[in-house]
């Protein structure tokens, strides 16, 4: 199997600014869908549409939209494709001392340098935060330069102050610092993702990352903080729950869609993992899309 290098994404903000913001729409798919990082933060809003969240070790489903921020050197996938029917995604990039080393050491930016703190984990934003300061984001991009900055100062502020969020990647493991583990990783992944519905054994994954089955399985552990077989179902799991809330398929067969060879089995994992059992899922799913429209 041929495996993608991670990327190490140079970001060069306009002549005249300290920091990017673009805007991909759904006709103009963001080119970093594959895996990677930077030192830069990045704010993310993702404004409609549903999918896969892999930020570091996090995996989740977002629906109806996202709104993330991560911190420096935080690997994760590009979120607007072609399967999510995102409307558009917008997309801010900037180191944390953009302003100078001693901006947001102010005591008028202790909340703002608690929030970067917290970015180093991956923080996803909900509820009425969630569209309100996405409005607000959007915005940026028709600003001047110097209104720019001030929009972001303000986004900044809200996101510090707002109660309505979750730390994605709790232990903070920034994996991307090191390239050569994100080399691994990377490998990893992309034949997580590419062989997921299949069995995947240990001497395979290992052989693909040129490991003994020990050594691979302690590296693994070290990394992401799960046993391999754990992260595999995590990613499984993820599946199904997208498959529960966008497909008319039956329980059963996304069971075996998502990899899963034993029914019982999924329906205990997607338990332990959601807090609900696939069918219960479904239809809490089912309630909030009625009460959407």
């Amino acid at each position: 199997m041929k495996s993608r290098k991670p990327s190490l994404e140079r970001i060069s903000p306009a002549f005249g600014s300290s920091f990017l913001v673009r805007r991909y729409s759904e006709s103009c798919e963001n080119e970093l869908a594959n895996w990677h990082f930077h030192p830069e933060m990045e704010l993310i809003y993702v404004n409609g549409g549903s999918g896969k969240r892999h930020i570091g070790k996090h995996l989740g489903y977002f629906n109806d939209g996202d709104l993330v921020l991560m911190g420096s050197f935080l690997p994760h996938y590009g979120f607007t494709n072609r399967l999510t029917g995102n409307r558009s995604e917008t997309v801010i990039q900037m180191r944390e001392d953009f302003l100078g080393a001693e901006f947001f050491q102010l005591p008028e930016m202790n909340a703002i340098r608690k929030l970067f703190a917290l970015a180093k984990k991956g923080i996803a934003f909900h509820g009425d935060a969630k569209k309100r300061i996405g409005d607000k984001i959007e915005a940026l991009t028709w600003l001047d330069q110097y209104d720019r900055l001030l929009g972001l100062l303000a986004v900044l502020k809200e996101l510090a102050l707002t109660e309505d969020y979750e730390v994605l990647n709790a232990e903070g493991v920034a994996m991307a610092v090191d390239l050569q583990d994100n080399d691994r990783m990377n490998a990893v992944y992309q034949y997580i993702r590419e062989n997921f519905k299949e069995h995947i054994s240990l001497d395979e994954i290992s052989d693909e990352v040129s490991m003994t089955v020990p050594a691979f399985c302690r590296y693994f552990k070290k990394i992401s903080r799960k046993t391999f077989t754990k992260f595999v179902n995590e990613y499984r799991v993820v599946h199904a729950s997208k498959l529960l809330a966008e497909s008319s398929m039956s329980i059963t067969e996304i069971s075996f869609e998502s990899g899963f060879n034993n029914f019982s089995h999924f329906n205990k994992l997607f338990k332990e993992f959601t807090g609900k059992s696939p069918s219960a899922y479904r239809n809490e799913f089912k309630k909030i899309i009625v009460q959407e429209d």
